[in-house]
């Protein structure tokens, strides 16, 4: 089964209740762990120094958390099987970084903080180290004490036509947020997520297209990797949507965004305007990071439910 484009993330997000959090807040552990954000932010600082796609790795790990219980650290549960489903096998990567993390939080401030907490603190640095923004993360999120391996495969629908990307998302990210959301598309991608794309479609600039089949065969090399931002494959910044204007975008459900389509006047000013694509981008971050509901406990190894 081939991994899910980020899109796909966003579509399963938005099958998910929104659900606003009193308890949770920016200065939530301000007693308990003062240094918590420094102690992510330096772990994270080497970990990017060491392998720059790792930003953009730990911020997917946290969408692909979020899309099926909420943000709830499920995906790093051995119980369940969300990591073994097949959006996930082979295609989400920074579990060893979040241990890291952890081990680290834990030295300073031990039984405290969540590992629900520590993911989308470490998802933050990532943009931020590769020249993009910043944001401030609502914390206090408990550790779910379940995880879905069913819901981790159901809830991926494949991508589609535009309207029925926005209309899946209904009322809990709109239809902004998820072009918002969709400019993290940076670091690489294997050959099996766009090889349908770059031999199939007819949206595609054609020298685009060329470049990428000298990496991604018709059959064979699979794991073949190509940058996503074959511009700036090092950068947080908006050259993605200077792509999908281009038709150069990556993958089919991209280039959806930009295909003579109501969203057409967005992708345009985001790849415009990196002020306002940063914007909105940390709004949909923060909203997204709302979802789901927020009970279970503070795990002291986050691949294992405390017994």
């Amino acid at each position: 089964m081939a991994a899910p484009t980020l899109m796909q993330c966003l579509l399963a997000i938005s099958l998910l209740s929104f659900t606003a959090h009193a308890q949770l807040s920016t200065t939530f552990y301000a007693s308990s762990c003062p240094n918590l954000q420094t102690v992510v932010r330096a772990a994270m600082t080497q970990a990017v120094s060491s392998e720059p796609r790792m930003g953009a790795s730990i911020l997917r790990l946290f969408f692909h958390d979020c899309f099926v219980q909420g943000c709830d650290a499920s995906i790093l549960s051995r119980s369940g099987g969300e990591k073994s489903a097949g959006p996930n096998a082979n295609s989400v990567r920074g579990y060893e970084v979040i241990d890291t993390i952890k081990k680290n939080v834990e030295a300073a401030c031990p039984g405290v903080v969540s590992c629900a907490t520590i993911v989308p603190l470490a998802a933050r640095p990532g943009p931020n180290l590769l020249g993009g923004p910043t944001w401030n993360v609502p914390l206090g999120r408990r550790d779910s004490t379940t995880a879905m391996l069913s819901l981790a495969n159901q809830n991926l629908p494949p991508p589609t036509s535009l309207g029925t990307l926005i209309s899946l998302f209904g009322g809990r990210l709109s239809a902004r947020d998820m072009i918002a959301l969709s400019g993290a598309h940076h670091a690489q991608a294997r050959c099996t997520t766009f090889r349908g794309r770059i031999y199939g479609d007819t949206n595609i600039d054609a020298s685009f297209a060329a470049l990428q089949q000298q990496t991604c065969p018709r059959s064979g090399g699979d794991g073949n990797l190509a940058p996503i931002d074959a511009q700036t494959p090092a950068r947080f910044d908006n050259a993605y949507y200077t792509n999908l204007v281009s038709r150069r975008g990556l993958f089919h459900s991209d280039q959806e965004l930009f295909n003579g389509g109501s969203q057409d006047a967005l992708v345009r000013q985001y790849s415009s305007s990196p002020s306002q694509f940063n914007s909105d981008f940390v709004a949909a971050m923060i909203k997204m990071g709302n979802i789901g509901a927020n009970a279970g406990q503070v795990r002291r190894n986050c691949r294992v439910v405390n017994s």
